[in-house]
């Protein structure tokens, strides 16, 4: 295949930054979108110049590093799917492709494609976590949880932080990424000791952080490439709300 890319590139915070463009020939259809920018980078180098920053580590769709806007679609054009994950057949051979970081207030660009995401960090480090004692692991079914919870749960804790629902919000919101937290600990046994409290600090931690509203318009669960869906916010949303009026009730 040959592509056109057109990548944003960015020395470091304070530089204005701008599109540059790049072509390749020969990419193979079975390549992954990073082993293309992998190539990419081995010419600049081999030609003296500044390689593509950009984020990566497991390349198997679990760490959620690979933070790149494709033609405009956090991780690119396959659904459910992310960056690493992503293959070079999905694009036509001759198609021009722009290559972005995330674009969000609380996600600085650090260099080219690397945005810093600490600001998810410090969102977890404000409540997303128990205190339960650890030690011997008790029984599987020592503590009953119900299917239906436990499914839900299940779902929520799929979610890699990767910030897509960030990139894809017209408000720079990480709702998604709150609500999953939050419904995850807050559907099990486990997270019930800190649950109010929890949504609370984590919330207030998040607005912080200079991260927008929801307004539900949904982009954030389509981007998601673990497909969290929509109503982990509106239990976010619930909890908050039981937490704050003093209610505490399920």
């Amino acid at each position: 295949m040959k592509v056109t890319l057109r990548i944003w590139r960015q020395k470091g915070p304070e530089d204005k930054g701008g599109m540059v463009e790049y072509k390749l020939d020969d990419i193979s259809p079975d390549a992954s979108f990073l082993e293309m920018l992998d190539v990419l980078n081995e010419q600049l180098i081999q030609k003296g110049e500044e390689p593509v920053a950009f984020d990566h580590d497991c390349r198997e769709g679990i760490c959620g590093m690979c933070s790149l806007v494709i033609n405009g679609t956090p991780h690119g054009p396959e659904r459910n799917t992310t960056t690493c994950q992503l293959h070079m057949r999905k694009f036509k051979d001759g198609e021009v492709i722009d290559v972005e970081p995330w674009r969000a207030k609380a996600f600085p660009v650090v260099k080219d494609l690397v945005v810093d995401r600490s600001a998810f960090d410090r969102i977890i480090s404000a409540g997303g976590y128990i205190t339960a004692p650890t030690g011997t692991a008790p029984e599987a079914h020592s503590v009953p949880v119900p299917k239906p919870d436990a499914d839900k749960a299940f779902e929520a804790a799929e979610c890699i932080g990767c910030g897509a629902c960030v990139a894809a919000c017209p408000n720079g919101s990480a709702s998604l990424f709150l609500g999953a937290k939050v419904t995850h600990l807050g559907l099990l046994p486990q997270g019930q000791p800190e649950r109010w409290d929890r949504v609370v600090s984590m919330l207030d931690a998040h607005d912080a952080e200079g991260f927008g509203g929801c307004t539900n318009t949904g982009e954030c669960t389509v981007a998601c490439p673990k497909g969290i869906p929509l109503d982990v916010i509106g239990r976010l949303n619930h909890d908050y709300l039981k937490a704050t009026a003093g209610g505490k009730k399920k």
